[in-house]
């Protein structure tokens, strides 16, 4: 089961609000997920990002692929680097 990290929309029409959820690839963009780990919504000035950082991180090191809009919301927060920091530093203390 290939696992991805993405955007799941809500809000009524012409009024997005997005989570971001950790899902199977083949479920449907709105349809079954396995944990919600955050939220954005684009429309406030600025955009309002909350992720939680352990859980994002967690779901990472276990395989999870983020999509294109998901990679650059977890990279704004900082997840990422932080993310490639830990790996770098469990292969520097492995070797």
């Amino acid at each position: 089961m290939a696992v991805k990290i993405r955007l799941r929309r809500m809000g009524s029409r012409h009024q997005p609000i997005y989570r971001l959820v950790v899902a199977d690839s083949s479920a449907p963009r709105d349809g079954a997920f396995i944990e919600t780990i955050g939220h954005y919504n684009p429309r406030t000035e600025p955009a309002t990002v909350v992720i939680k950082e352990d859980r994002a991180l967690e779901w990472l090191s276990k395989g999870a692929q983020p999509t294109d809009t998901a990679r650059s919301l977890l990279r704004q927060q900082g997840i990422l680097s932080r993310f490639a920091e830990a790996k770098r530093a469990a292969k520097a203390q492995a070797s």
